[in-house]
């Protein structure tokens, strides 16, 4: 998903949220939650099932918990073209700004454009107050989500690696899904793995294993095979973010008009900053952050950490995949 130009703690879902089911889960995780590490109980003293559940709990507890806020990097890649984006969050939403575009600077023009778009958003109060209503109720309906999940499939164990254990999930034959969004998690198959130590989910992924229609298909839906994956690290003691996003699905929505997602975004450089930060703020630190990428691109010396791949990842204790 596209990130937004002011946003919360929560990704905006709009009309397509019953599509993007999948990333409501992301979503949840973006948010970043801090979990002080606890004493879980390994795999061998809870069934596959009540460890899934101590997660969930783990990072609901965390999301209510969390009002920290960061800076970051964002490296998204669609139609072919790669961007980097910088991002400052704020108690009034987030701020990005636009760095780089398939691994050079922006021109001068464009730099432009986005001190415009930039300064539009902060002389229209209105709209991001009304963004952050929307945002606040896609957040409410993507916990009420999460908290489906362990009801929604069916999990087994898989692999221990360190820390981390793996457990398979399918779809669970007794549930029925009360939502679209939860009609397209019961439609996947796929893996979770947990932090044990730490308590957190730190990577999912999935497929759907059939169609998925609404509406009797009159509505819409997705294709079989469609895909997703989240991957969370810990980016500072006890503090989790999303560090990387794949999705892949292809479908039809409303009036037949073909759907097609596909979204490549990882996160490096995180920073905290400030809580009581102002978008102004937030707007002047972009702008400093926007000259200091450009010098360095300048040397061939832009430090954006590259996400390790995840067969290197998982032999990693720690939660980091």
């Amino acid at each position: 998903m596209h990130c937004p130009n002011v946003q919360g703690a929560k990704r905006e879902g709009g009309t397509r949220r019953f599509v993007f089911a999948a990333c409501m889960i992301c979503c949840f995780l973006c948010s970043g939650a801090a979990v002080v590490g606890q004493n879980t109980p390994t795999e061998n003293n809870l069934s596959a099932s009540e460890l899934l559940r101590r997660a969930v709990d783990g990072e609901l507890k965390g999301q209510a918990d969390d009002h920290t806020h960061w800076m970051y990097q964002v490296k998204e890649t669609h139609a072919g073209k790669e961007e980097v984006k910088c991002v400052v969050e704020t108690r009034q939403g987030a701020l990005d700004r636009l760095l780089l575009v398939n691994g050079k600077p922006i021109s001068a023009e464009q730099q432009k454009q986005e001190d415009r778009r930039i300064a539009s958003l902060l002389n229209k109060p209105d709209v991001a107050r009304k963004r952050q209503r929307a945002q606040q109720k896609d957040a409410r309906e993507t916990e009420d989500l999460f908290r489906m999940l362990p009801n929604a499939l069916t999990v087994k164990y898989g692999e221990r690696k360190g820390d981390l254990v793996e457990l398979l999930f399918e779809p669970n034959p007794k549930f029925a899904p009360p939502t679209r969004e939860a009609s397209v998690f019961h439609s996947m198959e796929g893996r979770i793995w947990i932090n044990v130590t730490e308590n957190r989910l730190a990577e999912i992924e999935g497929h759907l294993v059939r169609d998925v229609k609404f509406g009797g298909g009159l509505l819409g839906y997705l294709d079989k095979g469609g895909e997703f994956h989240v991957r969370q690290s810990e980016v500072s003691p006890r503090y989790w973010e999303i560090s990387l996003l794949h999705v892949n699905m292809h479908g039809k929505v409303l009036f037949f008009k073909t759907l097609s997602v596909q979204q490549d975004e990882s996160r490096s450089n995180f920073r905290q900053v400030p809580d009581n930060l102002t978008l102004a703020q937030a707007a002047e630190e972009l702008q400093k952050q926007s000259g200091v990428k450009s010098a360095q691109s300048d040397r061939h010396d832009l430090p954006i950490a590259q996400t390790q791949p995840s067969s290197e990842m998982k032999q990693k204790s720690g939660g980091v995949l």
